[in-house]
């Protein structure tokens, strides 16, 4: 019953991802740790003038699926750099299960000539289920298309 319970929300949320990949301002990939494996599929897409929602699914021995609200998103210098906070939760789909909630901190640059955006995160999860436990290791970089520039 378990494991058929994760099976399925494994595929509600791979479909929920695609949904929301599909209607992203942004979509890349996302190299560092991250909750799933080392690489991982990342998408943003906007929710107001100075928040969004930036997701990420990765593959690897499991599933892991990131949903952060980065509700402060703000131009440093001009137009091209913006910091982000952000918080949200995270799942790893596999054996163990882990839930938890997951902080994002970030900086990054938005090329005005060509469509690609970079960026540097730090993500600290604290799991809830299947351990509670701290991670303060989510070192990230990000690199994204960035749609209708």
């Amino acid at each position: 019953m378990k494991k058929t319970m994760v099976k399925f929300i494994a595929v509600l949320a791979i479909v929920i991802g695609g949904v929301v990949s599909s209607n992203a301002q942004e979509l890349g990939v996302r190299f560092g740790d991250i909750s799933g494996g080392n690489v991982a599929i990342d998408g943003i897409f906007s929710t107001g003038q100075f928040s969004r929602i930036h997701a990420d699914v990765s593959f690897g021995d499991g599933v892991g699926i990131d949903l952060l609200w980065d509700f402060l998103y703000r131009p440093l210098s001009g137009e091209a750099f913006n910091w982000y906070v952000g918080v949200g939760p995270y799942m790893w789909i596999d054996d163990p299960f882990w839930l938890g909630a997951i902080g994002e901190i970030g900086l990054e640059y938005h090329f005005n000539s060509i469509p690609i955006a970079l960026g540097v995160d730090w993500r600290p999860a604290l799991s809830i289920i299947e351990d509670t436990d701290f991670h303060a290791k989510g070192f990230g970089f990000n690199v994204r298309y960035v749609f209708g520039q």
